[in-house]
């Protein structure tokens, strides 16, 4: 009975001393240095009024990025990407190594089982006694196991958990960086394409032009000075085509580099026109939901693992108390280690009592100051995050005017440049009128595209930069029912 009532008192240790307090400073939000609202993207207009507000991070990626074969290649670069691979596998550990500190709570239970034979000096052993002995003996107990009375391990243990989940957040970041990528790489691809079709275009067009001023030289109706204009048109054509196989090439092995294999040539873009337009977004213009960005939360979260870490410093200015007992059976002879009245038990706890340890109070101040540092990284993030919103907003408040005037600009070098070809050819004009036409309706189609790739390029910065397209796999899934032993 006595045997059975110090293992019971045993189980209930173990069970119920862990779930002590511990010493860490009650944990606060700090308050965000930012303007509570950000600068809205429409001017004259309060978008908070109407029925269009948006959470960004609740739009899934697909929903967002509405081109198939976009999609595709993004899922393709989700798959193989090393750089969202080394993320992942970074989760694993630290979600490993928070195990590792939560089973440090408990105490770890062996059976040890031995047995010796020992023989004795005849001088040494009394008359009738026996020169050899034997002993067998087996034990279930605990060796050293810390009883967590002050919270050292429970903190240490928390400071684990955060620094999981703060590592959760951040593979979260980079699948939204990767998938903004992914898409800002294949919108360029498609701008360079389109400017490289462009410029093949205009070489025909050239080409053609010199053809028929290189006959009417030869007939002494154009001169050769008009003749070499054509030709440094000719030459600048080839120059552009040059240039823009370069940049679709590069922007071919960037995209390859993203998604970690070769991209199928039947997925790769023609042009920024045979793109799906992606979905419009008006986001909620409160800095609040900022703080659901991933990076956000994971400086939050490395925050309070600082805080943890102050509760574990400052338990280890107090008495640490282990504890060593076992219940077991010992007997000289194998058959009889389970019979009555071979039980054995022992019951050894130890106290230690830090009197003077320097570098306790240095470990101390390490973690104050540890704490300081990540208040500071997480309000950067913050200011960061607004920085980068208000400045994507602000290129959205007024690309679509800066389309609309550049396609103006663009129809009316088309009409200039139909109406200098005719007067040029009817002996009005010189050819220098032509030229200059052409150079400039040539310009302005690459501002055209350039800006409407800036366009498509902010809507997707936008989109990540308010904290879309981080979801898990498991959309159903959170943080706290990842972490082991929630």
């Amino acid at each position: 009975m006595k045997m059975n009532k110090h293992f019971l008192f045993l189980l209930i240790a173990i069970f119920l001393l862990p779930a002590g307090c511990t010493m860490a400073p009650k944990y606060t939000q700090p308050e965000a240095l930012i303007p509570d609202q950000i600068p809205s993207w429409k001017e004259n207009e309060d978008i908070q009024s109407t029925d269009e507000v948006q959470i960004v991070s609740d739009i899934k990626w697909r929903e967002f990025f509405t081109d198939r074969k976009l999609q595709q290649i993004i899922e393709m670069a989700l798959e193989n990407n090393l750089d969202l691979r080394l993320a992942a596998l970074n989760v694993e550990k630290v979600q490993a190594l928070y195990g590792v500190r939560r089973s440090e709570l408990f105490p770890v239970i062996n059976v040890v089982g031995g047995g010796g034979k020992q023989q004795t000096s005849a001088d040494l052993t009394s008359p009738g006694d026996p020169r050899t002995t034997e002993q067998f003996n087996v034990n279930l107990g605990v060796t050293s196991w810390e009883i967590d009375f002050f919270g050292r391990i429970r903190s240490l243990e928390e400071q684990a958990l955060q620094e999981y989940l703060a590592t959760e957040e951040a593979r979260r970041s980079a699948q939204i960086t990767l998938i903004s990528e992914v898409a800002r790489t294949y919108l360029i691809l498609a701008a360079d394409r389109e400017n490289l079709r462009l410029s093949q275009s205009t070489l025909e067009t050239q080409q053609g032009s010199y053809d028929l001023i290189r006959l009417n030289y030869e007939v002494g109706i154009a001169t050769e000075l008009d003749l070499s204009r054509s030709q440094t048109q000719v030459d600048t054509a080839k120059r552009n085509i040059a240039r823009y196989t370069q940049l679709v090439r590069r922007d071919q092995n960037a995209l390859i580099l993203l998604v970690g294999i070769t991209v199928p040539e039947d997925l790769l873009p023609l042009d920024l026109s045979g793109i799906i337009p992606l979905r419009e977004i008006f986001p909620d213009l409160s800095s609040e939901v900022l703080l659901v960005r991933p990076d956000i939360l994971a400086a939050e979260y490395q925050l309070k693992a600082a805080y943890a870490f102050i509760g574990a410093a400052r338990a280890a200015f107090f008495p640490r108390i282990s504890l060593t007992t076992f219940l077991g059976t010992a007997s000289d002879d194998l058959s009889g280690l389970f019979k009555s009245g071979t039980g054995t038990w022992s019951f050894a706890p130890q106290v230690s009592l830090p009197i003077f340890d320097a570098r306790t109070w240095a470990a101390y101040n390490v973690s104050q100051a540890t704490q300081e540092i990540a208040l500071a990284r997480y309000e950067k993030a913050i200011q960061t995050a607004f920085r980068e919103v208000a400045d994507t907003l602000a290129v959205r408040s007024t690309i679509n005017q800066q389309i609309s005037s550049q396609q103006s600009i663009v129809d009316s070098g088309r009409k200039i440049y139909s109406l200098s070809e005719e007067r040029y050819t009817a002996g009005i004009d010189s050819y220098l009128g032509v030229l200059d036409s052409q150079r400039s309706l040539y310009a302005a189609q690459q501002i055209l595209t350039d800006l409407r790739l800036v366009g498509l390029a902010n809507q997707v910065k936008l989109y990540a930069v308010l904290g879309g397209g981080g979801e898990p796999e498991d959309t159903d899934s959170t943080a706290d029912n990842r972490v082991p032993g929630k």
